[in-house]
């Protein structure tokens, strides 16, 4: 039986994400196991997520996965390298995972291989140190240096779920990994695009549930369910903005130097949060005054939300401390007792459990469920913001 790894957010759940598991199956047989290491509360690209995290592990389950395993989340609000290093790390430490599957738009997997081969040569690295200097943007810089290096390979870097893909190959590669990476055809709409032939991307139906209008026609019907249920309890959808004012009174709060600590790039970037920070009266005015072409939005927003949430994207030596269980169906649970020796970190099923761990597990636990409390104030109904839930909810278990 072949087990198959996909590192997502899921945020939300759609017919894309469903597809993509069934073409998994389809390509390797209908006994396959998916195994997915899912963003939790908070997503790659500075946000909360929508909806809940075991919300989102169901519509997953019931989508077609067999185990959910949560991305930490320092991994998970860490850069494109960060995020993948940190899923390849969880799938590769499972000892069951033999492939590693993502959706790309060029869908050439030993193209990517390529690209990834070239990004983490010295040749590329000197090239790059070389048009950073020159003060462009990162991406800009990058695009150049690999075009160098690269040739027509290059290309590719333009698109983002091939951007992430290489990302992925180039974690296989540095941790001399076991899994063998497959790139499947992204299907319908580009990365923040509308409708395509039936599939939106998520970012459009993000979008329209936040402006109140419905989105099921493009939800798996699992998904729309769940979805429509949080929302009529007033735990979806979420939204940083629903706590702006308090995200800007924790920058005024600190001094400069303070936010040091979460500029990772080392550039000087934390200089213009702290002097945004001072006019600034909304979020969306923070970022336009930090921003410059030299940084991305995503990233502006990376640093925004570590800041509010005190937590570091995970250093490039940093490891990921234990296997954090969402849910699981039937054959989830086989996989879970196979992983009972097979696993290079252990499992965490229970939030109890945590007491007999490392701690560095411990201090990570505790940190994720400090930063779920902080998640549960941004509900749509306030009477739901009670502190404590990281340790009272369990995995999602379904039975086939």
């Amino acid at each position: 039986m072949r087990i198959v790894g996909i590192i997502c957010e899921y945020n939300p759940f759609h017919r894309g994400h469903a597809r993509q598991i069934a073409d998994v199956r389809e390509r390797f047989g209908a006994d396959a196991a998916v195994v997915c290491a899912m963003s939790g509360n908070f997503v790659q690209r500075g946000d909360f997520a929508i909806a809940e995290k075991h919300l989102r592990a169901e519509a997953a389950l019931r989508g077609g996965a067999d185990l959910v395993l949560e991305l930490p989340l320092p991994w998970a609000i860490s850069s494109a390298e960060g995020f993948a290093r940190g899923g390849v790390e969880v799938l590769e430490s499972t000892g069951v995972v033999d492939t590693l599957c993502f959706g790309s738009e060029c869908a050439d997997t030993a193209r990517l291989q390529r690209v990834a081969d070239g990004l983490l040569s010295e040749e590329f690295s000197t090239a790059l140190r070389e048009r950073l200097t020159d003060g462009g943007s990162f991406a800009a810089a990058r695009q150049e240096a690999a075009q160098q290096i690269l040739g027509d390979d290059a290309q590719i870097l333009s698109a983002p779920n091939d951007i992430l893909a290489v990302e992925y190959c180039k974690a296989l590669r540095s941790m001399h990994s076991r899994m063998t990476p497959l790139a499947l055809p992204r299907r319908g709409s580009a990365h923040d695009g509308a409708e395509k032939d039936g599939f939106a991307s998520a970012s459009h139906i993000r979008t329209l549930l936040l402006d109140g209008k419905n989105a099921d026609e493009y939800l798996t019907p699992d998904m729309a369910r769940l979805l429509a249920q949080a929302c009529a309890a007033g735990r979806a959808p979420v939204r940083m903005e629903t706590l702006e004012r308090t995200v800007l009174y924790r920058l005024r709060m600190m001094r400069e130097g303070d936010l040091a600590a979460y500029d990772t790039g080392g550039e000087g970037l934390y200089h213009r949060f702290y002097d945004s920070a001072k006019s600034a009266t909304s979020l969306e005015q923070l970022l336009a005054l930090a921003k410059t072409k030299r940084y991305a939005h995503a990233r502006l927003r990376r640093m925004l939300l570590s800041v509010f949430l005190g937590v570091v994207p995970a250093r490039q030596d940093e490891e990921v401390p234990y296997l954090r269980v969402l849910g699981m169906n039937g054959r989830g649970q086989k996989l879970l007792h196979e992983m009972r020796s097979s696993a290079r970190l252990p499992v965490l099923i229970k939030p109890a459990d945590v007491r007999e761990l490392s701690e560095a597990a411990q201090r990570l636990l505790m940190l994720e469920a400090r930063c779920t409390d902080i998640y549960a104030l941004a509900f749509p109904d306030p009477s739901n913001a009670a502190a404590g839930s990281e340790w009272r909810t369990g995995p999602i278990i379904l039975d086939r």
